[in-house]
Parts: structure tokens; sequence; C-alpha cells
């Protein structure tokens, strides 16, 4: 069985974080056919998600999202590909909601 492990950082804080974490588990319900649930937290948000030879879970928190899955034997094949995927939609998510120079605040 493969194991997935990524982290990202962010300055967002939680309501920001939770609102791209929505967005992520929606992306993946319809592009991969996962099923996923979602448990809002005071500290931490929990997205569980799974389908058939893949199950993990994405922490969210006002500074990072930690996401940890498993993946079956014919996935697990396919690890890097899958990763990559992850990677990239996270990070597309993460970058729409990054502060850009004109909306930064000026000293």
């Amino acid at each position: 069985m493969a194991h997935l492990h990524i982290q990202r950082e962010h300055t967002l804080g939680l309501a920001a974080a939770r609102k791209i974490a929505y967005q992520w588990a929606e992306q993946v319900e319809q592009e991969f056919g996962m099923e996923c649930t979602y448990e809002e937290g005071k500290t931490s948000d929990t997205v569980t998600f799974t389908r058939s030879g893949v199950n993990g879970t994405l922490q969210v928190t006002k500074e990072a999202f930690a996401l940890e899955a498993k993946l079956g034997f014919l996935l697990g094949a396919f690890k890097d590909k899958i990763e990559g995927e992850i990677v990239k939609n996270l990070d597309k998510l993460l970058a729409s909601k990054a502060p850009t120079k004109a909306s930064a605040k000026k000293k």
C-alpha cells in the first residue's frame, strides 16, 4: 500500500482556508469520484475522502493543509502521478487566494 503525505503552509487564516478546502473537496468529488465528508472544528477542520482504492484526510488549520492518503495496490503504481495532480490542484487553489501586490496594504 502506497502512502501520500502533502503539506502546504499558508497565511490565510482558518476561514479562508476552509473555503479552499470546500473547493478542493468539490473538485475531487467531481473529477475523481471521491466521496468527501467535511467536519468543522474550532481550530481545525478535517476533510475525509474515499473511493475504491483510495482513502485519506485533509487537515485544515489557519496555517497549513496536511493531506494523508493511502493508495491501494492498483493505484499505488500511479502514486507519483496522483501526488502530482493533488499538489497541482491544491497549489492552484492556494494561488488563487494569495494576495497580489495590488491588493496588499501599503505602509
